[in-house]
């Protein structure tokens, strides 16, 4: 089907296009938005996710920036949770136990026992159905699913939206609306993963990283977390000042190592309400991306275990730390931290959680 322009405001526009066809024959569709000298992003139905993201470096060439693939059997595989919406539960809860309110739910888990982003069957390889939007200058698209009561063993029926909206100065809004009919725990996120030197182009272990965040949590050598937040100080966890990504994930640290020679936790925010979690930059191109938002926490993974199976849509293999994903999220294993900030969502309430990430060249 040809590209239909849907909206207009400003200089950008919005296009979508079917892009593949899941093996029960319904379509996957592509929401295109931006302009041709800007930022662009491209949206699938297929896990609400963001399948790619162009934008210029110091000298106005334009290169897509996250990591994807085209194959659906790929983005229902192994590339499951390139740029998906993640959910209903990001990260890890331990052993797939949901404690809430007296009662003990069990979650669907994957191998190694644990439920990681919302089950074997999460929002990731969902089709959601999508509508374009405006709002002022933003232009983008407005995606909706419903997860029923039950789902991968989750209480209560959840009816999400998620709202991905660009501005002509390149800022990527990602905002999350949610609601339920009986008490359960939310915390989607976003799964990019960012190459700023441009997808298949090698590593990101030459970007700078800077986080927002006087404490971590340490994790076992399943990942999940051991207890307490713990100081960055004197760690390689410590980014408070942009830092080189290799020079951190080579360190000994016993942390390191036990994420497979990189980083694969969760940051505990400094401050409250919308502020900035993350900078990260790429000096040879000139290309920077701020992270800001609402949530409490910010998981970063980089990609430590890709192993070249993977094609991304350069047609290059994704080889170990090909991307870094920039997780804004609660903390993983909340319901069964009760130190750690809540997740629970009751009946009459509405969560809502907004990550901008805005993109520049320097």
């Amino acid at each position: 089907m040809p590209k239909d322009a849907l909206v207009s405001p400003g200089e950008l526009t919005v296009s979508q296009e079917v892009a593949a066809t899941l093996p029960d024959g319904r379509p996957v569709i592509r929401w295109t938005i931006g302009s041709p000298q800007g930022v662009t992003a491209e949206v699938l139905s297929l896990g609400a996710r963001l399948q790619a993201l162009h934008a210029p470096d110091r000298d106005g060439q334009r290169a897509n920036v996250v990591l994807g693939c085209d194959r659906v059997e790929d983005l229902l595989g192994e590339a499951a949770y390139f740029g998906a919406t993640v959910g209903r539960y990001a990260n890890r809860i331990a052993d797939g136990v949901l404690p809430l309110d007296g009662t003990t739910h069990r979650l669907t888990t994957q191998p190694g026992g644990h439920t990681l982003h919302g089950g074997t069957d999460g929002f990731a390889t969902r089709l959601w159905d999508g509508v374009p939007v405006r709002e002022g200058r933003r232009a983008g698209v407005r995606l909706r699913l419903h997860s029923p009561d039950g789902d991968q063993g989750f209480p209560g029926a959840l009816t999400v939206e998620v709202t991905y909206l660009l501005d002509p100065a390149g800022e990527l809004w990602i905002g999350y609306r949610a609601t339920t009919d009986a008490p359960t725990v939310v915390s989607p996120t976003n799964h990019t993963y960012f190459n700023l030197a441009g997808e298949g182009s090698g590593t990101v272990l030459y970007h700078l990283l800077r986080v927002e965040a006087p404490g971590y949590l340490p994790v076992d050598a399943e990942l999940i977390p051991i207890g307490p937040v713990a100081r960055v100080l004197g760690t390689p966890f410590d980014l408070r000042e942009a830092r080189r990504i290799g020079d951190r994930v080579v360190d000994g640290d016993p942390q390191i190592r036990r994420a497979g020679a990189g980083f694969d936790h969760n940051w505990v925010l400094d401050g409250n309400g919308f502020r900035r979690a993350a900078v990260l930059s790429h000096p040879a191109s000139g290309r920077r991306v701020e992270c800001l938002t609402t949530e409490p926490g910010l998981q970063v993974y980089t990609g430590n275990h890709f192993d070249g199976t993977l094609i991304g849509r350069s047609g290059r293999p994704y080889e170990a730390y090909a991307g870094i994903a920039l997780e804004t999220q609660h903390f993983p294993d909340s319901p069964n931290r009760p130190e750690y900030p809540s997740t629970v969502l009751r009946p009459g309430e509405e969560f809502r959680s907004m990550t901008v990430y805005c993109f520049s060249a320097e």
